[in-house]
């Protein structure tokens, strides 16, 4: 198989991935190769575009991390060239209904499953495949996350989680907490509750669950509470905590 990603979510190992909003070419390479499962590659919120995104893409080459991508919205005019760059995930964003859920499978599946358009001409070479067939073959591969960010997904959450193609529902505490009015409190106990009604629902699905967590030791309670895919942090935040540790204690 050439997504280690899907390999793993099919054996039912834990995936720890990592974000990065820098248009970074370098920063794509250290991150896929520390040791992370998965490398979420953000052009949501950042200054990534699409050629960024390929070189990014292209430097998690030699790695066992897979490219993963968010794009704004659910449609093939986001979703196809980071696809056809050989990404071997696809995020999608403010997933709040059943018919949003089917738009973002429809949006990286190839027909009659979706509306994917050919012309996969970089992505075979990133999957290691000899040809466009080749890969068309392994496209099915695409591990395709939901994002339950808000309060009406959690009220639709039953309908969201029905929908086939979708492989992992991941719970995104910032968002979902500024969407009930409490900005910046994700340990709100609305908010906490309303995480735990997802919770439950998604652990009764065909998806996998995953979730945000900032230390190993929030990882690990994740874990033992059904999470398989989890988001250890994003580039920034490595580079704050690694600036502060160096000038921690200096005498200046």
């Amino acid at each position: 198989m050439s997504n280690p990603f899907r390999e793993k979510l099919n054996k039912g190992q834990v995936c720890a991935g990592v974000l990065t909003s820098m248009p970074s070419t370098n920063m794509a390479q250290m991150l896929s190769n520390s040791g992370f499962d998965w490398l979420f590659i953000d052009m949501e919120h950042g200054a990534i575009d699409i050629a960024s995104c390929y070189n990014m893409i292209t430097a998690t080459s030699g790695s066992s991390c897979s490219p993963v991508v968010r794009v704004m919205e659910p449609s093939i005019a986001f979703t196809k060239p980071v696809l056809d760059s050989g990404a071997m995930g696809v995020i999608f964003p403010m997933i709040t209904s059943k018919q949003t859920a089917e738009a973002a499978v429809a949006a990286v599946r190839y027909p009659p499953a979706g509306e994917r358009g050919w012309g996969p001409f970089y992505a075979p070479m990133r999957w290691q495949k000899k040809d466009s067939i080749e890969y068309y073959k392994s496209s099915d591969d695409i591990v395709i996350i939901s994002l339950i960010e808000h309060i009406d997904a959690i009220n639709n959450i039953e309908e969201i989680t029905k929908v086939k193609g979708i492989d992992v529902f991941f719970i995104a505490p910032m968002d979902l907490a500024a969407s009930m009015g409490y900005v910046g409190d994700r340990d709100h106990p609305e908010v906490k509750e309303a995480i735990a009604r997802a919770e439950a629902c998604i652990k009764k699905s065909h998806g996998s669950l995953g979730g945000l967590c900032l230390s190993a030791s929030e990882g690990n309670d994740k874990i033992q509470n059904g999470y398989q895919v989890l988001l250890m942090g994003f580039d920034l935040l490595l580079m704050e905590v690694g600036v502060r540790s160096m000038l921690d204690g200096l005498n200046r």
